[in-house]
């Protein structure tokens, strides 16, 4: 299992010292600077391994750029409207472009709209650690009571709209600023910014859209960046919707492993993979990760490795993220299911049979809560989840063999 590393570029306050320091030997990054829809020319993408490249102190760092995430998907595409087929065109030139710099794993989402979703992107523990958390009630004052979507009430039991109509009621003007910002809150360096009005607009455009026409959206896109990437030996992989289930009258089309199925039988080549997203995925509890590992394992390009802890047995939710090991996901069983599933690859003589993951989020612990470093992604808990990871990938491994 190759592990990386998620960096935001120059801008993210932690740094490639600090990556190297936790003993990542890959970065999973992105030109979020370049807007979507825009073609990453061969010069952006150099620019950026060259500070993947660069300790602080011009040294080399020995790092290199693994896995992108994400090459967006226009909602042009999405939607297939607008300039959606100059997109694509885009999207093509980008891939051979990775390509040509010797980058193999691309990460892409179709979340219509917004990426992920979180109602508090600082929620205290007992511990007096801090979390990212999707609260149920906040998110449904939130659409009922701030963003005033029309016919939200038909999307919600009247007593989750009571519950919320009570906590909305009982907000200040802060808070409801606050969740509205959470809600909505864009990727750190993004060349987009949403406020209340564009996602209204943008809800708008997909009111008529059901779930099996995005569906044949997501197909069509394939079938036309697939077949390139598989002739550049290119790995796309689709991560999940992130919460797992509806929201904002939005369709959700990647949530399950019956959905990832259909779409990995839609298009049956190696280049048409999985981001494997336990925390997405495992928001739901008819997920079963491990099981999804076994049975979808041979297209699983990419692995976010980290935990979130029910608060209901209902499929959507309230839920937070958990310590590494020590959510509702059993991490160890689902580990093991990689590590059995890369011994198969490297018997076939897959050049591919190291997975690369990253410990996906984490909580803020010590120094990380006075660095208030890009929410979810703290240093020194993600370095705690990698080093739990390891530990456990180092003594299943001895067990496993390879």
């Amino acid at each position: 299992m190759r592990q990386t590393w998620r960096w935001f570029g120059p801008n993210d306050l932690v740094s490639i010292d600090d990556v190297r320091q936790a003993g990542a030997g890959g970065i999973v990054t992105a030109l979020h600077h370049v807007p979507t829809g825009a073609v990453w020319t061969q010069d952006e993408i150099a620019g950026r391994q060259g500070e993947i490249g660069r300790m602080s102190d011009g040294a080399r760092s020995g790092l290199t750029w693994d896995v992108v995430e994400s090459l967006p998907v226009s909602e042009d595409i999405k939607r297939q409207t607008g300039e959606w087929k100059a997109h694509i065109a885009a999207y093509k030139e980008s891939l051979a472009n990775l390509a040509a710099a010797g980058i193999k794993v691309i990460c892409y989402n179709f979340m219509p709209v917004l990426d992920w979703t979180r109602t508090d992107l600082a929620y205290r523990l007992p511990t007096g650690a801090t979390c990212m958390r999707f609260d149920l009630t906040d998110f449904t004052a939130f659409d009922l009571h701030i963003l005033k979507r029309p016919g939200a009430e038909h999307d919600y039991d009247e007593a989750l709209c009571d519950a919320a109509a009570e906590r909305f009621a009982a907000m200040s003007d802060a808070e409801k600023e606050m969740i509205a910002g959470n809600v909505i809150f864009g990727l750190p360096g993004a060349a987009e910014r949403f406020t209340l009005e564009d996602v209204r607009a943008h809800l708008a455009e997909y009111a008529a859209m059901s779930e099996d026409v995005l569906r044949s959206h997501l197909v069509d896109f394939l079938c036309e960046v697939v077949p390139v990437a598989e002739r550049l030996g290119l790995r796309m992989c689709c991560h999940p919707d992130d919460p797992p289930f509806p929201l904002l009258g939005l369709p959700r089309i990647m949530s399950t492993e019956a959905q990832y199925t259909s779409l990995m039988d839609a298009l049956d080549s190696p280049a048409n993979g999985i981001t494997l997203c336990s925390g997405s995925l495992g928001a739901r509890p008819d997920n079963d990760l491990p099981g999804m590992m076994e049975r979808l394992g041979d297209r699983v390009h990419f692995l976010h490795l980290r935990n979130v802890r029910r608060e209901t047995s209902c499929v959507r939710g309230s839920f937070y993220e958990a310590e590494h090991l020590d959510g509702d996901t059993d991490m160890v069983a689902l580990v093991e299911a990689v590590l059995r599933e890369e011994k198969r690859r490297k018997a076939a003589g897959r050049d591919d049979w190291s997975i690369p993951f990253r410990p996906d989020h984490g909580q803020d612990i010590l120094d990380d809560l006075g660095r208030r470093a890009q929410p979810g992604y703290p240093s020194i808990g993600r370095l705690k989840g990698l080093a739990e990871l390891r530990g456990v990938v180092a003594a299943l491994s001895s067990r496993i063999g390879g």
